[in-house]
């Protein structure tokens, strides 16, 4: 009966696993999914340039840059790599950029500019800032581990 219950442990942990892999695909795909209909729609917003389009062309484009770094995160689990936090620090430039670009453009519209979008540049410049030397420091440091 001792013997049983490892075995019985070590079946369920591998249905556990198997499972696991199948979200992750199935993640993958949806992620993949996801980032297609966003390509399309920003195809869309190129075919009826105006400045209101290519504003959303801009953001829709990131956007689909951040699911293909997610995506890029799911194929390196995997193929059962090593975790590195990199491009999540890239996923947060990618969207900190984003937001700026965003900002702007609304702004860009406005005869006056509120200080409160301001302080939201800002803010996003300094994110920025900080995701960067955290991205070079974490690239040193798998760079040093190697």
């Amino acid at each position: 009966m001792e013997q049983d219950k490892p075995a019985l442990t070590e079946i369920f942990r591998r249905l556990l696993l198997k499972t696991d892999i199948v979200f992750h695909v199935l993640a993958a795909l949806l992620l993949l999914i996801a980032c297609g209909f966003i390509l399309f729609y920003a195809f869309l917003n190129i075919m009826q340039p105006s400045r209101a389009s290519i504003i959303a062309l801009v953001n829709d484009v990131l956007l689909a840059l951040i699911i293909l770094e997610l995506l890029w995160t799911v194929i390196r689990f995997l193929r059962k790599q090593k975790f590195s936090l990199g491009p999540f620090l890239a996923i947060g430039i990618i969207a900190a950029i984003r937001r700026i670009l965003l900002i702007e453009a609304q702004t860009s519209l406005m005869e006056h500019t509120p200080v409160e979008k301001l302080y939201e540049i800002g803010l996003g410049a300094a994110v920025i800032l900080v995701l960067m030397i955290a991205y070079y420091l974490e690239s040193r440091t798998q760079k040093n581990g190697q």
